[in-house]
């Protein structure tokens, strides 16, 4: 039997386009395949986890408070017991008369005798400090011995009114001490920080280290630390001094 060519050709492309018909779908749903996968974001590396940065410690005042009666107004300051305890017990010792120390007019050793009532601030400079502790008057005295420095590095003269101790160099702390008026991070590290004083001493400070001085930064006319009370937990603040009577004219 004869192959009509007309049918044969008429039937070759209704195969073909069949198998392309059925070809479509499939190349349809590769290349949606192919664009979901180009669509979804590449796989990324985590980045490697930074190092946590040092969190600072605060670091509150703890311990007795002292108050220091001057001629020019009251000075209240609470310790830092734990961070400075040999500081701290020292100029308790000293202000109390329990420890013992050396005159250093006479060389005389002095017992049950408090150290630093009636002594004066013998160096004042305004936006810095004002120091005392010398029963000289000098800032050459002393009690006849020195101790450690105590540094935390969490305290430092990052605020006003810091209680520090004064030295001539490294471990010699003894007697001589100095309040800031203002924060001052070059002494950070340097000087034993042992309490904190309030704002309305800080006040007084400010005032103090405004009077007139030599060029030794020593005030003219002598300001007085007329008496120093250390005060415990559960105890009551003394009562501030009545202001001298002004003379009559």
């Amino acid at each position: 039997m004869k192959l009509n060519p007309e049918k044969v050709n008429i039937g070759l492309a209704l195969v073909v386009a069949v198998l392309a018909g059925a070809a479509l779908p499939a190349l349809s749903q590769q290349a949606t395949q192919s664009t979901t996968q180009s669509a979804q974001p590449a796989a990324q590396t985590p980045a490697p986890a930074l190092p946590d940065a040092p969190v600072a410690t605060a670091v509150f005042p703890n311990g007795p408070t002292v108050v220091m009666d001057t001629s020019m107004g009251r000075i209240t300051c609470q310790f830092f017991q734990k961070q400075a305890p040999n500081a701290v017990a020292n100029f308790i010792g000293l202000a109390e008369g329990t420890k013992d120390w050396t005159d250093p007019t006479t060389n005389k050793l002095m017992r049950h005798k408090k150290y630093y009532d009636g002594t004066t601030f013998h160096r004042v400079i305004p936006e810095f400090m004002v120091q005392g502790g010398d029963p000289t008057g000098t800032g050459t005295g002393g009690p006849g011995y020195a101790f450690d420095d105590e540094f935390d590095p969490n305290l430092n003269f990052d605020m006003p009114g810091r209680l520090a101790m004064a030295n001539s160099g490294p471990n010699t702390n003894a007697s001589q001490f100095f309040i800031t008026e203002l924060a001052q991070d070059s002494l950070n590290q340097h000087y034993t920080i042992f309490g904190q004083c309030d704002d309305s001493s800080v006040t007084v400070v400010k005032t103090i280290a405004r009077v007139e001085r030599d060029g030794n930064d020593k005030p003219l006319s002598p300001v007085v630390l007329q008496k120093v009370t250390i005060v415990r937990e559960g105890e009551k603040i003394p009562p501030t001094p009545a202001p001298p009577a002004q003379p009559q004219q």
